[in-house]
């Protein structure tokens, strides 16, 4: 019986051993664990500590985009009046002067007005003789006053009738030297020159020799080149975000990439009922024509300050390409924590995941504390 008593309290003794040592493990891999760090008093004074909080903080949006032609420097050229085409003087890719003739056109449309315009040039010569001719006899008390009357409205009428035959000669492309021309000599011209209303480079050009062609058809476009708009469709998602007159940084994959900054001019007023987006658009110098239309780009710009949980750049230690901060464990002790971060924005970057609010981490000196505990792995 006295053994039996023995025997049991012997498993007590080294059961009760065996509890106290498990309790013990954890402890002592705490103590072991190589990412937690206990700063001494000189380490203490290099550190400072910043709880975990809200800021505001910039999202980068990356919009893809392209070159366009700037619809205030483009102009679409079409024949003044219509005719048949017999010579063309202008090739896509043609830098042209404003006025410069990019076709001739043979119309008899222009030579039936030039007509018209002579014949109301006529009549104001007959009216105005008319005129003077019943002053004289109204002076010899010949005719009455009404009659006077009669005929200088008939001359205002002519007159009328020869401000709009000019006119209409205007409209069909002749020039005011070229009327006024006509006006003393009283030759037709039925040709007709297709002017550049800009100048510019020839982009687009439909027409050929020995077309018959009407004032409704596009013959050549032309386009100043040396600012042109970058243009992109932002989701109505994150329309909010964005602000007119924001920095944008412009990158041009065809031109190794090549960064350009530039402000944003325009943001649409509509939504795209098909793509669900909205139209954006910044201007460019394009002085050197490097910049192509239809060139493919991508439009990085910051959205508006929103509140999102930040710590301060400093923070972030960076290991195997990964990212790491010290969160406080206890008043002098400070754990290695992974974390995933967001955008960076005036020395804050944005935490996405990893991080608690009110958590307090490491903001001076989380460098000097990583060394410790690197040369505590290697003891």
């Amino acid at each position: 019986m006295r053994y039996l008593r023995l025997l049991a309290y012997v498993f007590f003794v080294l059961a009760l051993s065996a509890c106290q040592k498990a309790e013990k493990a954890p402890v002592a891999e705490a103590e072991k664990d190589p990412n937690v760090v206990e700063l001494n008093a000189a380490l203490k004074e290099r550190v400072r500590l910043v709880k975990v909080g809200e800021s505001e903080i910039r999202e980068e949006l990356r919009i893809p985009g392209s070159i366009q032609v700037s619809e205030q420097r483009i102009a679409r050229i079409g024949a003044p009046v219509t005719g048949r085409i017999t010579d063309i003087d202008a090739v896509l890719g043609q830098q042209v002067k404003q006025g410069q003739t990019l076709a001739t056109l043979n119309s008899t449309e222009l030579a039936q007005n030039q007509l018209g315009y002579i014949k109301a040039l006529q009549q104001i010569e007959l009216h105005s003789k008319a005129v003077e001719r019943a002053r004289t006899l109204l002076d010899a008390d010949v005719i009455s006053k009404a009659e006077l009357q009669r005929r200088e409205a008939e001359l205002s009428a002519a007159q009328a009738e020869l401000n709009a035959a000019a006119d209409q000669l205007q409209v069909l492309g002749m020039s005011p030297q070229s009327i006024a021309k006509l006006s003393k000599t009283s030759v037709m011209h039925s040709f007709s020159g297709v002017s550049a209303r800009i100048a510019g480079t020839v982009i687009g050009r439909k027409a050929n020799l020995g077309q018959v062609v009407q004032p409704a058809d596009e013959l050549f476009v032309v386009a100043d080149l040396s600012k042109v708009w970058a243009v992109a469709e932002v989701p109505e998602a994150q329309v909010n975000l964005i602000e007119m007159g924001e920095e944008v940084n412009i990158e041009v994959p065809a031109l190794d990439k090549t960064s350009i900054r530039a402000k944003l001019i325009y943001v649409g007023d509509v939504v795209n009922p098909q793509t669900r987006t909205v139209t954006i658009r910044s201007e460019i110098n394009n002085q050197n024509k490097s910049l192509k239309p239809d060139m493919l780009v991508s439009m990085l710009l910051k959205s508006k300050p929103l509140p999102k949980l930040a710590i301060p750049v400093q923070a972030v230690v960076r290991e195997n390409d990964k990212n790491y901060v010290f969160v406080q464990l206890a008043p002098n002790k400070f754990r290695l924590r992974e974390v995933v971060l967001g955008t960076d924005f005036q020395e804050m970057v944005a935490v996405v995941n990893g991080l608690e609010k009110d958590e307090v981490v490491v903001s001076e000196g989380a460098f000097h504390v990583n060394n410790e505990r690197k040369r505590k792995e290697l003891e």
